[in-house]
């Protein structure tokens, strides 16, 4: 897990932020389904889990299931509008286009969110949910199935060079 939150930063330091904001995204679900008995993501997981651990930072902005709305419209469409979303679409703004900071705005009917603030919100709600859950025996068995970065590779498989399984 950390080697995933170190890329994510490592995204938004080289301003990859459209790699950075879809793997941001994704990151209540795989947290969702690896502290969960049966180790999948469900939508409603998702969104208590954004709520927990993110949303306090965005009251009257943006829900957990808003934030659902549009992992899904970006993750499987690529797109920042969703019928059932509570905007008709989410604009980020990249830090390195202007010196002021936009962020947690209504615009007409489209939600303002600064990509970097907001990608930096969700990987801190991972670290202190990381914090929680790493010793439990739920996240132990679902953690060992978890897709992992294997620097001097995966033997009997593959050996000598990295490779992420």
């Amino acid at each position: 897990m950390e080697e995933l939150i170190s890329q994510i930063k490592k995204a938004l330091d080289n301003n990859l932020y459209y790699l950075a904001l879809l793997a941001a995204l994704t990151l209540p679900d795989i947290c969702g389904a690896l502290s969960s008995e049966d180790g999948k993501a469900t939508k409603q997981r998702y969104i208590e889990w954004f709520n927990k651990y993110v949303g306090e930072k965005y009251k009257g902005c943006l829900t957990g299931e808003d934030c659902y709305y549009f992992r899904c419209s970006f993750v499987h469409q690529g797109t920042s509008q969703h019928p059932k979303s509570n905007y008709s679409r989410v604009i980020f703004v990249e830090p390195t286009g202007t010196s002021n900071i936009f962020h947690c705005n209504i615009l007409e009917d489209a939600l303002n969110i600064d990509v970097r603030i907001f990608v930096m919100d969700i990987l801190e709600g991972v670290e202190k949910w990381l914090r929680e859950v790493k010793d439990t025996e739920v996240f132990k068995k679902n953690y060992a199935r978890f897709m992992k970065r294997y620097p001097n590779g995966l033997p009997p498989y593959i050996v000598g060079v990295p490779v992420i399984s």
